[in-house]
C-alpha cells in the first residue's frame, strides 16, 4: 500500500482525502515511478476543491507534477533507477498524478531530472516555472531583447510570475511586477523586479489603446488585464499569455494588433511537445538563479495539501508550493 490524494465523486458527494492505495488499481502504463516530491498548483486546487469541473474520470489522484526515480519500465527508453520529471499531459485530470507515494505513467511523458537541480528543486520549479520558461522563449523567438524595453509581468506573486521574474531579471531585462498584494513588494524586488505596481491598475475596463510601455509581457491572469496589458504595449511589442486566473474572458479589441504590430502568443504547457519541453528545462538550469528558489517556494507534506488548495484558490500562498509525498 502506498499513501495518496484520493479525490472521489458519488452519491455522497466530491471529496478529496489522503488515503492507503493498492498499488493494483494504479492506472495503466509502461513505467512506474516512487514520487519524492509533487506540487501544488492553482490547477491542483481547482481539482481537490471541486470548485471546477478540472477532474475528468474518479477516482483521481491530483497533481500535475512529479519528481522521483523509475522502479518499472517496459519503456525502452526508460530504465530502472532513471531520475525524472512529469508535467502535465492530462496527469492529474485524466490520469493519476503526482500527489501520491507512487504513480504509473506513459514513458513518453516524462523528461531526466536535470543534473543541475535535485527532485525537490525540479519541484520548486514545477509546471509553474517551466510554463514561466516557455513563456521566455516565446518572448526570445518573436524578437525580444533586454535592449528593446521593460518587459511587465502579472500575477507576479504567483508561482507562474515568480519564476518569470526571476529569470528575465537574470537575463538582463527590467521588469515590472504586478500585483494584488502590495505586502509582497519587497519579495518581488528580491526576485529582480525593478517596479512592483497594483493590480488594481489594470483590472477595470481600460482603452483600446493606451501610452505604449512595455516591449514584452508575461500574463498569468486574462480578462481585462490582459486587454489592458496589449493596450500599453510598444510598437511590435510580444505578449505571453499563459494564465486565467482573473478569467477566461478578453474584453479587448484589435487595435494593439492592427496599429502597433503587437503579437498574442499562446503558451501551452499541458501538451507541450517534447523537444521544447527538453528546452524548457535546459534554460531552467543555466537562467535561473537556484538561490532565488529559497525565496520563492515553500514545502509541505502529504496530508497539509488539502488545507494549502484552499489557501492557493484564496490567493493566499506566495510562489511555489512543494510537496514531499512521503512526509
Amino acid at each position: 500500500m502506498f499513501k495518496g490524494i484520493l479525490i472521489e465523486k458519488d452519491e455522497a458527494g466530491y471529496r478529496a482525502a489522503v488515503q492507503d492505495i493498492d498499488p493494483a488499481a494504479l492506472p495503466a502504463g509502461d513505467v512506474t515511478v516512487q514520487v519524492a516530491y509533487s506540487t501544488l498548483n492553482y490547477k491542483d486546487g481547482l481539482a481537490i476543491s471541486g470548485k471546477s469541473p478540472v477532474v475528468r474520470r474518479f477516482p483521481m489522484v491530483p497533481g500535475i507534477d512529479l519528481a522521483g526515480s523509475v522502479i518499472e519500465s517496459s519503456h525502452p527508453d526508460v530504465k530502472v533507477g532513471d531520475a525524472v520529471v512529469l508535467n502535465g499531459w492530462g496527469v492529474g485530470e485524466s490520469h493519476w498524478g503526482g500527489l501520491a507515494q507512487r504513480a504509473r505513467l506513459n514513458g513518453d511523458w516524462l523528461v531526466p531530472l536535470p543534473a543541475a537541480f535535485s527532485p525537490a528543486q525540479a519541484m520548486a520549479i514545477g509546471t509553474a516555472g517551466y510554463t514561466a520558461m516557455l513563456s521566455v522563449l516565446a518572448l526570445e523567438r518573436y524578437g525580444l531583447t533586454p535592449d528593446r524595453g521593460p518587459v511587465i509581468v502579472t500575477g507576479a506573486a504567483g508561482g507562474v510570475g515568480s519564476v518569470a521574474v526571476a529569470v528575465l531579471a537574470k537575463l538582463g531585462y527590467r521588469v515590472t511586477a504586478v500585483t494584488g498584494r502590495p505586502q509582497e513588494a519587497d519579495y518581488l524586488r528580491q526576485l529582480g523586479a525593478t517596479e512592483v505596481l497594483a493590480r488594481t491598475d489594470f483590472s477595470s475596463p481600460g482603452k483600446p489603446l493606451a501610452k505604449e510601455r512595455w516591449a514584452g509581457a508575461v500574463d498569468t491572469v486574462g480578462s481585462h488585464t490582459l486587454a489592458n496589458v496589449c493596450a500599453q504595449m510598444s510598437y511590435r511589442g510580444i505578449v505571453t499569455a499563459c494564465g486565467l486566473a482573473g478569467g477566461m474572458d478578453l474584453p479587448a479589441s484589435v487595435a494593439p494588433f492592427i496599429l502597433r504590430g503587437v503579437t498574442l502568443a499562446g503558451i501551452d504547457s499541458v501538451m507541450c511537445p517534447r523537444p521544447e519541453r527538453l528546452q524548457a528545462w535546459q534554460r531552467l538550469a543555466t537562467d535561473l538563479d537556484l538561490t532565488k528558489l529559497s525565496l520563492i517556494t515553500h514545502e509541505i507534506g502529504l496530508t497539509d495539501a488539502i488545507p494549502t488548495a484552499t489557501a492557493l484558490l484564496a490567493s493566499q500562498v506566495r510562489g511555489r508550493v512543494v510537496v514531499d509525498v512521503n512526509a
